[in-house]
């Protein structure tokens, strides 16, 4: 298997130059569950930053916990999941290292 041009499942959505974002669909196609990847450069290093929609169980949940836990931490732990297929999980990953070669090149 090798990884497709234009890509399944990857959407590059800008290049600014100094950084390029894509967007990551979910297989179940709900959008709440996208990805949006940010692929960024400065004179000293690379940064990728995952972005997704969080959103709690609040009205299923004992909403007297969560408040509790936010007050005593000062925050609430959500997970965010995206589910791939074999070729999508490839083209990410390609998609990744092709953005890194893409802004190191352009410095």
């Amino acid at each position: 298997m090798t990884p497709e041009t234009p890509a399944e499942g990857i959407l590059k959505r800008r290049d600014w130059g100094d950084a390029q974002t894509y967007q990551v669909v979910c297989e179940c196609q709900d959008a709440d569950h996208d990805h949006n990847v940010w692929v960024e450069t400065d004179s000293n290093s690379i940064t990728v930053t995952t972005y997704t929609k969080q959103q709690s169980k609040w009205w299923s949940s004992t909403r007297w916990s969560t408040i509790w836990t936010l007050l005593t931490q000062g925050y609430v732990e959500y997970e965010a999941s995206i589910v791939m297929t074999q070729q999508q999980a490839l083209n990410y990953a390609e998609t990744l290292k092709t953005a890194v070669l893409d802004l190191t090149q352009k410095e």
